[in-house]
């Protein structure tokens, strides 16, 4: 990968988190206004697909977490096998701080969390919402600090992520799985059989695996299993390298679509998820158990598990300091690792879908409060400690 290469991307991510911002900040203006039950109602219109006999209803939120949300997975999926086999992600020497220090990211926000609900076991169900980072919205809180801050520091940042997302990828397969359905378990099955059956026949044309896709979208959702792993799944199909001549259909259909994913799906997925009412709110909501685990898992458990777990894989020897990054600047960006809006937003309509409307509403003002409060720290240190650093092109 170029360093043109990863500029692009970052700017790119980093204009994303703005526009993320803006659509988060929307969504709680409205659900204050006057047209706050125009939003509801919008979210609640229920939307038919029929064939036949077979239907699929889901009331619009329900499209956006499953539907919008399963090409946002499916994005991701690309992005790590082309890290894996192409990226930065490939070299080993280059992987094993950003991997210790997810590791750490995760571990510890989850036993903040469960400490403070551990007695519950309704509100128990969300103790993987503050292990996630949201690498749109940090890098867009790195672009509003400047030229300054390291490219290396960006690189981090954008690798400890793409470890987190593998990460919640695998706690939402194994954690967030409903009763099962044979029968639709059974055709996803057949689909990722006919699946590698393309992939091993060498065919390079995308049409036929975003086609056998969209089934095996429709037999996941109907199997139990959430519905956007299929997107990851399907990414893992996809050829990395073209016939000789041609571009690398992996990379193509990553490149065609960041952008929409970017800039229109995930802002549609912010304004759908965090509009919530801040009226009668006070001291003793936001100190409940479900919230304030939310919040001390954002806040205090990723930055200690991150900048500890790297903090002693570079002491014993394991790991070093990307250049240019000092102890203070890993500190920071530890911190703004606790900004953790929409996987934590995504994850939280997982493990609080069948419980009380007041638990997803815990929830969403834990995370828009921890990830808040981690922001304006992160963005604080970091800009205080590249003050005194040469201007970086990254």
């Amino acid at each position: 990968m170029t360093i043109k290469t990863i500029q692009d991307f970052l700017k790119l991510e980093a204009a994303s988190g703005l526009i993320l911002m803006a659509a988060a900040v929307l969504a709680m203006v409205v659900a204050n206004s006057p047209l706050s039950p125009y939003y509801d109602l919008l979210l609640s219109t229920p939307v038919v697909i029929a064939v036949g006999n077979f239907e699929i209803a889901k009331p619009l939120l329900l499209w956006i977490n499953d539907g919008l949300m399963a090409m946002f997975f499916f994005l991701v999926g690309l992005e790590l096998k082309r890290e894996f086999l192409d990226g930065d992600l490939s070299q080993p020497g280059q992987i094993t701080l950003p991997l210790i220090g997810a590791i750490g990211g995760m571990l510890v926000p989850a036993l903040c969390y469960a400490y403070l609900n551990w007695d519950n076991p309704e509100a128990i169900k969300g103790w993987a919402i503050p292990t996630a980072t949201d690498i749109a919205f940090a890098l867009g809180i790195l672009a509003i600090i400047g030229s300054k801050v390291p490219l290396q520091l960006k690189i981090f940042l954008t690798s400890l992520a793409i470890f987190d997302d593998l990460g919640a990828i695998i706690v939402i397969a194994v954690f967030y799985t409903d009763n099962l359905s044979i029968n639709s378990l059974i055709v996803a099955a057949c689909m990722l059989v006919i699946l590698f059956g393309i992939n091993r026949r060498g065919c390079t044309d995308t049409s036929p695996y975003l086609f056998f896709g969209v089934i095996l979208w429709i037999a996941v959702l109907k199997s139990g299993v959430h519905a956007t792993l299929a997107g990851v799944v399907l990414a893992l199909f996809i050829p990395m390298h073209g016939k000789p001549g041609e571009p690398s259909p992996l990379k193509s259909l990553e490149h065609n679509l960041h952008s929409m994913v970017a800039f229109i799906i995930l802002p549609i997925f912010a304004f759908a998820n965090a509009g919530i009412s801040f009226e009668g709110i006070g001291l003793s909501e936001i100190t409940s158990p479900v919230p304030l685990g939310i919040i001390a898992g954002l806040v205090i458990g990723k930055q200690l598990g991150i900048f500890g777990f790297c903090f002693a894989a570079i002491k014993l020897g394991f790991a070093k300091l990307p250049e240019n990054v000092n102890w203070g600047l890993l500190y920071g960006v530890s911190m703004l690792c606790g900004v953790g809006f929409t996987m934590s937003l995504f994850i939280g309509s997982l493990a609080f879908e069948q419980t009380a409307d007041g638990a997803v509403f815990q929830d969403r003002l834990g995370i828009i409060v921890g990830s808040l409060i981690s922001g304006i720290l992160g963005y604080l240190l970091i800009k205080n400690r590249v003050k005194h650093l040469p201007s970086s092109k990254g």
